[in-house]
């Protein structure tokens, strides 16, 4: 099983090891990183930048992206590891090509469930690590280097059972399903519906935001399979029970919305017809079961 190490800002770390968060962005300022050896659930370890050369921590792999920086601090907060948006978006701005650009996109790399160890148990630069590395670089468990590191990874794992008390999650290697946080919902829905809303097909992507069929506050999981990509109207009307989408992926518009405010040929002349925009893969598309349990 491979899984990563990727060179990691020091600063980032220990601003976000203070808060102990559910999910964290492992941001760049340009471009989408891509991890192609890395499905959801694999391991993605913090190695520290000088003076320290050690690893210290980690997450689980969940997806990369590229959103619009508004999208990406409005998504994930402090967990871009920054405290308030101008500090985000000050680090931000110094990195990027085109200091004038109103709303710069960023790459985005999704983790969850992260641990930081306190400094005794860091791990040691590893094996076959070079100076040259600039983004992180890939180890292989089924390779003595890889195994070797996955060893003492998982000795400080079994010690700290982080957010997890099952007894296989840190054993052989093996993929766990990452937890998804908030944010981590809201860029699988926004990239399952490609960044299309649902049910019109607007492709703005500042006004398109990730919607929780079954809410959250219900208990409603932070899964592409309870989450639609909606026009923020649309999200409104949603989230009330005046419009709503069949099992079958029909739209209906409740007569409320005429009813009482006199309006809303914009929304009734989409009543009936097809959403717009589904997920291509199965696992993405919206469950049936909950979708019966908006209607």
């Amino acid at each position: 099983m491979k899984y990563w190490v990727g060179t990691t800002d020091n600063a980032w770390f220990r601003f976000l090891g203070g808060m102990q968060p559910d999910e964290v962005n492992f941001w760049q300022p340009r471009g989408q990183a891509t991890y192609a050896d890395l499905t959801p659930g694999s391991l993605f370890l913090f190695k520290l930048k000088r003076p320290y050369n050690h690893i210290a921590g980690g997450a689980h792999f969940v997806k990369s992206s590229s959103l619009p920086l508004s999208m990406v601090w409005d998504a994930f907060g402090s967990k871009n590891g920054a405290a308030t948006r101008p500090a985000f978006e000050s680090m931000i701005r110094k990195l990027v090509t085109d200091a004038a650009e109103v709303d710069p996109v960023i790459g985005c790399t999704v983790l969850s469930e992260p641990f930081f160890w306190p400094e005794p148990q860091w791990i040691r630069e590893p094996q076959g690590w070079s100076g040259s590395i600039v983004r992180g670089r890939y180890y292989d468990t089924t390779l003595p280097d890889g195994a070797a590191l996955w060893s003492q990874v998982q000795a400080r794992l079994q010690v700290g059972r982080i957010r997890d008390n099952s007894p296989s999650r840190y054993g052989e290697p093996m993929l766990v399903k990452p937890r998804l946080g908030q944010g981590g919902f809201r860029v699988v829905v926004t990239d399952a519906y490609r960044r299309r809303c649902a049910i019109t097909g607007e492709s703005t992507l500042p006004v398109l935001e990730a919607a929780h069929i079954l809410p959250y506050a219900e208990h409603g999981a932070h899964e592409a399979s309870n989450g639609m990509l909606l026009r923020s109207d649309f999200h409104k009307l949603f989230d009330l029970g005046l419009v709503t989408v069949t099992p079958s992926h029909r739209i209906e518009v409740r007569s409320r919305i005429k009813e009482e405010w006199f309006n809303g040929t914009a929304y009734y002349r989409l009543h009936g017809s097809s959403l717009s925009s589904i997920p291509q893969q199965d696992s993405d598309k919206p469950s049936a079961a909950l979708l019966q349990w908006h209607n």
